[in-house]
């Protein structure tokens, strides 16, 4: 939905961007020119109701309906983002409860940033399907070895949500950026 959402808000900025440069540019004539549209709308509607008085109103309520609906939708799916903020765990006796993805983040971040050589954790965590996706901003010492460190971070994050929480582990992201070198320790 965020890509039509972009389109749609796209394509009305760019309209109202050329009305404007319109008014601005001319201000009288694209006055007259609304004006004159609107005559001619209300000319059309006025001939085609009295042509036909009943499908003309049957013209007014499909509109009205359908307006509706579409305005209704578009609102509803831009309100509802869809994702659950939690993920649901079952016990082996039968038990359910749902983790907040936000305690998650609290416990895996704490978890990676009692490792060595790691300066700051930040993960995301997102519920989808029974499972959850991990992507981890990690800030870390300027002298480690990327990928030994890398390949302990990704086996600790499966350790701590697939055996100490209990959850499925669905894709895991990580980003990895060194600290900035203190120039105290150059010498």
């Amino acid at each position: 939905m965020t890509t039509v959402n972009r389109i749609i808000v796209t394509l009305l900025w760019l309209t109202l961007l050329v009305c404007s440069a319109y008014v601005a540019a001319a201000p009288l004539a694209a006055l007259a020119q609304v004006e004159e549209w609107l005559q001619q709308l209300a000319a059309w509607l006025q001939a085609h109701q009295t042509a036909n008085p009943t499908n003309f109103l049957i013209g007014q309520v499909a509109f009205g309906v359908v307006t509706i609906l579409i305005f209704g939708l578009l609102i509803t799916l831009e309100v509802w983002t869809g994702q659950r903020r939690g993920v649901r765990i079952r016990t082996v006796r039968g038990g359910s409860a749902e983790l907040d993805t936000a305690s998650i983040s609290r416990r895996l971040a704490w978890h990676l940033d009692q490792l060595a050589e790691i300066v700051r954790v930040v993960p995301t965590v997102k519920s989808r399907r029974g499972a959850v996706d991990i992507k981890l901003e990690i800030e870390a010492a300027p002298d480690i070895d990327v990928t030994m460190k890398t390949d302990e971070v990704v086996e600790v994050t499966r350790d701590i949500i697939e055996q100490d929480m209990g959850l499925k582990l669905g894709k895991l992201d990580v980003h990895m950026r060194y600290a900035p070198i203190d120039p105290e320790w150059v010498q």
